[in-house]
Order: structure tokens, then C-alpha cells, then sequence
């Protein structure tokens, strides 16, 4: 009886009323708060690039290099930029990379992937914009190894009928 009176006692108690949880953004961050940074990895041939994107004046470090020391030709390094421009960020971030393996072409590319997936980090509305330059799409072309009995990977001896 007194179990029964207790159980009733804590139904008729009124419920503290929970606070609503505080609404998130969308998938949208605001850019440039301090202390942020994005990353993306870009791949390309045997290349491979770490990218991280910070807010700051649009200095570019690569390898410890400045990216006019590093990628000399003026054609790799506005493939670089090309994702920054479709999406109106030049000059927004401080990029730093660090790339391996292969020669610049391919290095290139990896860092121009690796920059559009760190944007993506930023704002999930630049991929339409991306997607339409073909910025995110990773090459998948690689060198065929050669293969055992002929000089190269598909290239065969002379044939001799007689």
C-alpha cells in the first residue's frame, strides 16, 4: 500500500520541462573563424598531397617552398588556384602542402584535388560547383607495368616469319 501511494505521488509531481537542445548550422561553417583549418589528401599517378587550408592572406608553403619555387610553370600553378577561383576563395586562405612521389604534373594535380576536397570541409554547397569543373574527380590512370618477355609493358619484339 505504501509503494502504491509512492508510485502515485511521483506521477502526480509535474516533469521538469527539458531545455531544447541548441540548433546547429547547417552544413554550411562559417569561414574564416580563428583557429580553423580544412584538409584534404589528393592523389594522382604515384602522386600524393596532404592540403591544409587555413583563413589567412593567400601565402602558399609547399614542401617548405614558395609555390613559384616550387611549381615553376606558370600553367601548373593555375591548375593550383583553379579550384580556389571556381568557388570565389582566392586570397581567403593560407595553404600549406605537403606532396610526394612523381613529377610536377602529377604533384600538381594531386594538390589541385586535395585543395577541392578541403573546400568541401568549408562549404558542402562549392560541390556542385566543383563536381561541374571536374575538380573532384580523382584520374585513375596509372602506369602498366611491364610485363615479363618484351621490351616494355606492350610492346613486343620484331616478328621474324622465316
Amino acid at each position: 500500500m505504501a509503494n502504491q501511494e509512492i508510485n502515485s505521488a511521483e506521477e502526480q509531481a509535474p516533469a521538469a520541462p527539458e531545455a531544447p537542445a541548441p540548433a546547429r548550422p547547417a552544413t554550411a561553417r562559417r569561414a574564416g573563424a580563428a583557429g580553423e583549418q580544412y584538409q584534404g589528401l589528393g592523389r594522382r599517378k604515384t602522386s600524393s598531397a596532404r592540403v591544409t587550408l587555413r583563413p589567412g592572406q593567400g601565402r602558399w608553403v609547399v614542401n617548405g617552398r614558395t609555390l613559384e619555387d616550387y611549381f615553376p610553370r606558370a600553367v601548373l600553378r593555375q591548375s593550383l588556384s583553379q579550384p580556389l577561383a571556381v568557388t570565389d576563395n582566392q586570397g581567403r586562405f593560407d595553404i600549406r602542402v605537403n606532396v610526394h612521389g612523381g613529377g610536377l604534373r602529377g604533384q600538381a594535380d594531386a594538390v589541385r584535388l586535395g585543395i577541392s576536397r578541403a573546400l568541401l570541409q568549408i562549404d558542402e554547397g562549392y560541390r556542385t560547383r566543383l563536381r561541374g569543373q571536374e575538380l573532384l574527380t580523382r584520374d585513375p590512370r596509372e602506369v602498366e607495368r611491364k610485363k615479363p618477355g618484351r621490351p616494355k609493358a606492350r610492346k613486343r619484339f620484331q616478328f621474324s616469319k622465316r
